[in-house]
């Protein structure tokens, strides 16, 4: 299945910060090794930079035996690489310079009590996941660790193979606080294969990539069907609404969606003859396992803490848990 992560724009990193990384070569740890981080971790490594993938005990085993294939526009390799599991993590008593956490939701937990022996006094985490949810979780652990990140790449996985669909690999990246990124972290990132960009509104992006997501989510699962079939039902006045309704709830956080977001949201999702369907829907219809409480249900938690209505959602996430309740043995 493929995977679209969408990310934001700024500048890259300075001169200062080369300098400092040509002093030393700062240790990475990548969680995850699926169409996210093994696409950027690949990009990292090739660049001669000292990476690391905490991996679950079967994955890692292969990946030792046989290399992590990464499959990019135009090249085809397979790259032997350091692999780390949980068990030898907490065994061991190595800290990492910067921890890359590129797990989907539902692996979220795990990761969270998995490099716990990773991070030292100095080390930065950036979470790539969608929502806000992460965020909130590892600056209450971390307070003063944790930098917002986003993506954007078109990747999927075929067995353990990374596959880069499109030329298109960008990470953005910014302080939470809009202070600056260390220069050390910048520099380590900028790496020939994607683009890096560090940006000071990194809060207001990640708001709004969660509410692009929820929105497709919303309106894809809620009417059962790609947005081209949407539209031709007459769906297009309620997929406003429905965007209208949650792009209420970042304006109530204060982190109101640009015009240009709004926008872009307001033509993915009314696209007349479109075949767009949200990852969220992909996965419900799969009957695989999806991010629905950590997308839609963790919105809907901070529309009632700010006295937002949001009944289309609300909706929404009745009909997904009730659907997953038929699920459940």
């Amino acid at each position: 299945m493929s995977e679209i992560i969408e990310g934001s724009t700024g500048t890259g990193a300075d001169e200062q910060g080369a300098n400092e990384l040509a002093s030393r070569r700062p240790s990475i740890l990548i969680a995850g090794a699926g169409a996210t981080g093994g696409a950027f971790g690949s990009y990292l490594l090739e660049a001669g930079r000292d990476v690391t993938f905490l991996l679950r005990e079967a994955k890692a085993q292969r990946i030792r035996a046989e290399g992590l294939r990464f499959v990019s526009p135009g090249n085809d390799r397979t790259n032997t690489v350091e692999v780390v599991t949980a068990s030898e993590l907490a065994e061991g008593a190595r800290t990492y310079d910067l921890v890359l956490v590129a797990v989907k939701a539902g692996g979220l937990e795990s990761v969270l009590t998995d490099i716990r022996p990773a991070v030292g006094e100095g080390t930065r985490i950036i979470p790539f996941l969608n929502g806000m949810a992460q965020i909130d979780r590892l600056q209450a652990d971390y307070p003063g660790q944790v930098l917002g990140g986003l993506v954007k790449i078109v990747g999927t996985i075929d067995g353990d193979a990374v596959h880069q669909l499109t030329d298109m690999a960008v990470m953005t990246i910014g302080d939470l606080s809009e202070g600056e990124v260390p220069t050390d972290v910048a520099a380590v990132l900028d790496v020939p294969g994607f683009r890096l960009q560090v940006i000071d509104d990194i809060t207001d992006g990640l708001w709004e990539k969660w509410i692009f997501i929820a929105a497709a989510g919303v309106v894809t699962c809620l009417f059962r069907a790609p947005v081209g079939a949407i539209m031709s039902a007459g769906g297009h006045d309620h997929v406003l609404r429905i965007i209208d309704e949650l792009e209420a709830v970042a304006a109530a956080a204060g982190h109101a969606v640009s015009e240009k977001s709004h926008a872009a949201t307001v033509s993915m999702l009314t696209g007349e003859g479109s075949s767009f369907t949200s990852s969220l829907y992909r996965d419900v219809t799969a009957g695989l396992p999806s991010e629905a409480e950590h997308i839609l249900g963790d919105l809907s938690r901070k529309a009632r803490d700010l006295g937002v209505d949001t009944p289309l959602l609300d909706l929404t996430l009745v009909q997904l848990r009730a659907g997953e309740a038929l699920r459940r043995p």
